[in-house]
C-alpha cells in the first residue's frame, strides 16, 4: 500500500511540474504578444523615417528641383529636427487627395496649408493649429473694358438692333446721294464705284461729325431746309451711339465689379479641388470651376474662362504680392475664418508629440519668425 502511494505522489508531483512549466511558458508567450501588440503611444517616437504627404501651395508648400521649401516645410523641418524624425516627402496633387492618403495610411502626417474642419478631423487627426487664415477673393483688374465685352452688353440692352437700322439708313442714304448727284452734278464721278465712295464719306461726314462737306445747292431754299435736316439727324445717330456705348461700359463697369462674396452668385468661380473653398463656394450655390494650382487658376481668370477665384486669403495675397506684372487683385474682408494645422493618421503616436513641440513654438516666437519670413511683420 505504501509503495502504491508513493508511486502517485511521484506521478503527481511530476505532472504538476510540468503544468507550471507550461503555465510559465504560455505566461512568457502571452508577455511577447502583448509587447508587439502594446499601442503605438509606448513605441519611442525618434529615429524614424516617415512619409510625409505635400501639396505645393505657395507659400505655404513650394518646389525648387526635387526641394520643398515655404511656411509649412520650415515648421515641419523644425519640430521634426527636434523629435529626430526622418522625412520622405510624396507630393499629391491637391488637398483632397492629400486627406485620403493620410486616412489610408499612404503617408503618414500632411504638410501644407491644411484647413481644420469637422468633416476631415473624423478621417484624420490634427495637431495643435499653427496659422490662422481664411478665405478671399482673387479678380481680374481689367474684366468689363474689352470690346467684346462691349459688344455683349450692345447686343444684351439691344443697342445693336438700333446700330443695324442705323447702317440700313446709312447705306439707302449713300444711293440716294448718288443717285441724286449723278442726276443734277456734272462734277460728279461717272464710275459706280467711285461715286458710291464720294456719296458714303458725305453721308458719314454728317452721321458722324453732324457737319457737311461743303456741297453745291442744287435745289434752292427746299435744298437748304433738306442740308439742315440731315445735319440734325446726324447730330442725333452720334449723339445716340456715344450714349449708348457710355450705358453700356458704365453698366459693365458697375455690374462686373466683385467686392465681396455677395457679388458673386451667378459667376463661376475658381477653387482648389477638395478644399474648404470649394466646400464653401458650393454649399453657396455657386459654380465651380476646380483647378489644381494658383497659376492654372489665374491664367483662366485672365482669359476670361472664369469670374473670379475664391481661396486661402494667404495664398491668394502672396500671389499677388509675388506677380506685380499680373493685372489680378484680393478684393473683400475675409471670410470662413479657419486654421491651419499638420494632419496625421487616426490614432498616431506622432498627435500628441508634434502639439507639444507646436506649442512650444508658439511660445518661443518660432512660428512668428518663420511667417514674417514669408509674409513680412503683418501677414
Amino acid at each position: 500500500m505504501k509503495t502504491v502511494l508513493s508511486f502517485l505522489n511521484r506521478r503527481l508531483s511530476l505532472k504538476g511540474l510540468k503544468t507550471l512549466g507550461l503555465a510559465i511558458t504560455l505566461a512568457i508567450w502571452a508577455g511577447q504578444v502583448a509587447a508587439q501588440d502594446a499601442p503605438a503611444a509606448d513605441m519611442p517616437v525618434g529615429e524614424r523615417n516617415l512619409r510625409v504627404g505635400v501639396y505645393v501651395h505657395p507659400p505655404f508648400v513650394m518646389r525648387d528641383g526635387d526641394t520643398f521649401t515655404g511656411m509649412a516645410i520650415d515648421l515641419w523641418e523644425r519640430i521634426s529636427q527636434e523629435l529626430s524624425l526622418q522625412s520622405i516627402y510624396v507630393e499629391l496633387d491637391n488637398t483632397g487627395d492629400l486627406v485620403t492618403a493620410v486616412a489610408n495610411a499612404d503617408v503618414a502626417v500632411a504638410v501644407t496649408n491644411l484647413t481644420v474642419t469637422r468633416a476631415r478631423a473624423e478621417r484624420v487627426d490634427f495637431t495643435h493649429p499653427w496659422f490662422d487664415a481664411g478665405q478671399r477673393i482673387m479678380v481680374n483688374d481689367d474684366r468689363g473694358g474689352g470690346f467684346w465685352d462691349v459688344l455683349r452688353g450692345l447686343q444684351d440692352s439691344g443697342h445693336l438692333r438700333g446700330y443695324a437700322w442705323i447702317a440700313f439708313v446709312i447705306a439707302m442714304a449713300t444711293l440716294l446721294v448718288t443717285l441724286f448727284d449723278r442726276r443734277f452734278n456734272k462734277e460728279f464721278p461717272r464710275r459706280w464705284r467711285d461715286g458710291i465712295a464720294e456719296s458714303f464719306y458725305v453721308v458719314m461726314s454728317v452721321a458722324t461729325s453732324g457737319k457737311s462737306p461743303t456741297r453745291k445747292n442744287f435745289l434752292g431754299w427746299a435744298g437748304r431746309l433738306w442740308q439742315g435736316l440731315w445735319l440734325v439727324c446726324g447730330i442725333a445717330v452720334l449723339a445716340y451711339v456715344t450714349s449708348s456705348v457710355t450705358s453700356v461700359m458704365t453698366t459693365l463697369s458697375l455690374t462686373n465689379k466683385i467686392n465681396s462674396f455677395a457679388d458673386l452668385p451667378g459667376r463661376v468661380v475658381g477653387v482648389q479641388p477638395g478644399s474648404v473653398s470649394e466646400s464653401y463656394a458650393q454649399e453657396a450655390g455657386l459654380t465651380t470651376r476646380p483647378f489644381a494650382h494658383i497659376d492654372q487658376a489665374v491664367t483662366a481668370l485672365l482669359g476670361g474662362r472664369i469670374d473670379a477665384i475664391v481661396g486661402d486669403a494667404p495664398v491668394l495675397e502672396y500671389y499677388a504680392h509675388t506677380h506685380p506684372d499680373q493685372p489680378v487683385s484680393v478684393v473683400g474682408p475675409i471670410f470662413a475664418p479657419d486654421k491651419y494645422a499638420f494632419g496625421l493618421t487616426q490614432g498616431s503616436d506622432l498627435t500628441r508629440a508634434l502639439t507639444v513641440e507646436l506649442i512650444g513654438a508658439h511660445e518661443t516666437s518660432q512660428i512668428d519668425a518663420i511667417r514674417t519670413r514669408y509674409f513680412g511683420s503683418d501677414p
